[in-house]
């Protein structure tokens, strides 16, 4: 299972819905991953009741199927008993029993849920956007157990649990971050623009960190149809000027490996396959291929040579008294993916007053929302908040155009005199002499390389393998 971790589309509005977490569980320690859904009962703060769903990951089934999240355990009564589906095996409803630790990280999960106010909320958004219950309200309302801990949870007894209860209290620490929460929804210039036309828009999220752990890995966190994040506000504008293009690159480099190295190497691989008789197996046939049929005089030479070359601090001599050169197998080898990005330029001409507010307030968003963030702790800065980038087409994303990854806005420029002097509205107060024109210079980077199988999701993420013929570029 830990090769997969599946999307979850379980977390419906109103529905605290908590991080993915691994139990191990059994003799084997066989790792069990688990999430918690918990619905409240009642009007806040005096909640009456509530009802707590634990889904886990089922296992690939027959070829061609996938790990998907499956519920396996409902309680109504903060966890003193449970209801089992038939997806819940016997070492999981042993460790869901009193004192079991997927029962002690369960309730953590919901407790830390519930703390953050972590879930959806009735307009569709995502991430910390519910009234938040402290655990003192939980217990009142059943949500948790009565001997469940108020301080930070830990999951006792969860070796390799991606809670990480450590990067929890630094996080706590920190606090929130010192600057806006709220932003002015729905930016767009010029602001009459045709809905159905071509425009790009970037979406304003909060920065949501990939944790640590393979098993923590979501394929889907930094992409635009990843589920669980903040979106603070959205930004429309008509296509870039200077063009449009991307750039995917791979990272390729030189290898060398002469041939007594190979030698070598292929006499290890022997002793390994076929002990020291399949390693002097191996280094008897590498030698006679290295050194031909007049090997003894060929070896005599080349040491009179490289010793030569030694003395006399000359790496070529050979090569300028014979022409010749050590073969060093130079091949060119993978050296690892490259992150890619991107630039745009947008030139606004505000033609009243309400649009050169709109495009004030534009370039006034992707400033600070780009800018450090102070914690409440000296000692901490928080991450700039994070964009997700589309290009539309009647209102649709473009199938014809490239996608994007979630990226960072690395810079923000502005010409505030872009035909080469300066030139403001007149009007009678401050707020309406806007310059006549802007340029808008945007520098991004994606943070998380492209992948071969992120092409095979569509917009929406549903997995696209085996379509064809292709329905967009991809990224």
């Amino acid at each position: 299972m830990a090769e997969q971790i599946p999307t979850f589309n379980g977390c419906s509005a109103g529905k605290y819905c908590s991080d993915q977490a691994m139990t191990p569980v059994g003799e084997n320690k066989t790792p069990i991953y688990h999430r918690t859904v918990t619905t409240l009962t009642g009007q806040g703060p005096a909640y009456t009741g509530s009802k707590t769903e634990t889904y886990i990951i089922k296992p690939a089934g027959p070829l061609g199927t996938f790990p998907t999240w499956t519920l396996a355990a409902t309680t109504t009564d903060g966890g003193k008993t449970q209801t089992y589906t038939g997806a819940a095996g016997e070492d999981f409803k042993k460790s869901m029993g009193p004192g079991g630790n997927i029962a002690k990280n369960t309730q953590a999960q919901v407790q830390t849920t519930l703390s953050k106010g972590l879930g959806t909320n009735a307009s569709g958004q995502t991430g910390d956007v519910l009234e938040k219950i402290t655990p003192e309200q939980q217990k009142k309302a059943g949500v948790i157990s009565e001997s469940v801990s108020t301080n930070n949870p830990t999951a006792d007894g969860a070796a390799g649990n991606i809670d990480q209860a450590g990067i929890d209290k630094l996080e706590g620490a920190a606090g929130k971050y010192k600057g806006r929460t709220k932003y002015q929804q729905d930016l767009r210039y010029p602001e009459n623009m045709n809905k159905n036309q071509d425009c790009i828009k970037f979406q304003i999220i909060k920065y949501k960190a990939s944790r640590l752990g393979l098993s923590n890995q979501n394929p889907t966190l930094r992409t635009n149809s990843g589920t669980g994040r903040d979106i603070l506000t959205s930004i429309v504008l008509p296509m870039p000027s200077g063009g449009i293009s991307d750039r995917n690159s791979v990272s390729w480099g030189d290898g060398k490996l002469d041939l007594a190295a190979t030698a070598f190497s292929g006499a290890a691989l022997g002793f390994l396959e076929g002990g020291a008789k399949g390693a002097g197996n191996a280094a008897k046939n590498d030698i006679n291929l290295i050194m031909g049929k007049d090997g003894k005089d060929m070896l005599g030479e080349l040491v009179k040579a490289k010793s030569l070359e030694s003395a006399l601090g000359s790496s070529n001599l050979l090569s300028r008294l014979s022409g010749l050169a050590i073969n060093e197998s130079l091949e060119l080898l993978f050296d690892g993916p490259q992150l890619r990005e991107f630039s745009f330029s947008f030139k606004m001409t505000p033609r009243s007053k309400n649009e050169a507010q709109m495009v004030r307030s534009i370039i006034r968003t992707f400033k600070q929302a780009m800018s450090v963030k102070r914690s409440e702790s000296v000692l901490l800065l928080k991450s700039p908040h994070t964009f997700r980038i589309s290009y539309l087409t009647s209102t649709k994303d473009h199938p014809y155009l490239n996608r994007f990854k979630e990226c960072a806005l690395t810079n923000c420029s502005v010409n505030y005199t872009p035909d080469g002097q300066y030139m403001s509205y007149d009007d009678s107060s401050p707020d309406g002499r806007s310059m006549t024109a802007y340029e808008l210079s945007l520098s991004f980077n994606e943070l998380e390389p492209i992948f071969d199988d992120d092409y095979d999701k569509d917009f929406d993420g549903v997995d696209k393998q085996d379509a064809l013929p292709f329905t967009n570029i991809g990224y």
